[in-house]
């Protein structure tokens, strides 16, 4: 799989790079926290994330002063498994350099994506970068096996907790795994065999041989 960058021409329909935010005390603190021997972690709030700095200005500038949370994915991955997507933009800060997996919502057809509309985009260390409300995404995927990834994820107070408790009444109602989280699943994922929704047909895209 060609792997682009985020200055890449072709990232404009699925996000940004945003300027002017200082990261280097958030990156400090997403240090202190142990990568998994295996797999990948999420946490969607961590007090000492959010005690840096970083938080008043994304919650102010980036989100226009709506309430905020500044969680983290961690660990290694380099397969799609998922793709998710909220009704608000995300926001990804890496330690080291990652890799996202996306895709976009315009292109669900009936209930289902095909795996040969994703695209994939490295993101630099330490560069904030919005994820369009628009876009699938995912777990990052790691640059460095050794070094795995730790990215931190901002969203909307709330978002990838409990979900609410209603009664579908529609197709997409039963795409949701959480609150403000709604998500396709491939069929040789784990979260397939837990019985989420299974919404991606076509291969299961791996990195592994491409980073």
């Amino acid at each position: 799989m060609h792997i682009y960058s985020v200055y890449d021409p072709a990232f404009k329909p699925y996000g940004k790079v945003l300027e002017g935010y200082d990261t280097a005390r958030l990156i400090e603190a997403m240090k202190t926290i142990p990568l998994p021997e295996e797999g990948t972690r999420y946490l969607p709030g961590i007090p000492t994330l959010e005690s840096c700095d970083i938080y008043g200005p994304m919650r102010d500038r980036a989100y226009g002063g709506m309430p905020i949370q500044i969680g983290m994915c961690w660990g290694r991955n380099t397969r799609l498994n998922c793709l998710e997507y909220h009704r608000d933009s995300e926001i990804n800060i890496g330690e080291n350099d990652f890799i996202l997996l996306l895709g976009r919502t315009e292109d669900i057809e009936d209930g289902v994506l095909d795996t040969a509309t994703v695209k994939a985009f490295r993101v630099p260390a330490r560069v904030p970068v919005e994820v369009y409300a628009t876009t699938l995404h995912y777990a990052p995927c790691h640059t460095c096996p050794s070094c795995g990834f730790r990215v931190a994820v901002v969203l909307p107070l709330g978002t990838n907790t409990a979900k609410p408790v209603f009664t579908p009444a529609s197709a997409e109602d039963v795409w949701m795994t959480a609150r403000n989280k709604w998500l396709l699943a491939h069929p040789d994922s784990g979260e397939a065999a837990n019985g989420a929704y299974v919404g991606l047909r076509g291969k299961n895209p791996d990195i592994k041989d491409d980073i």
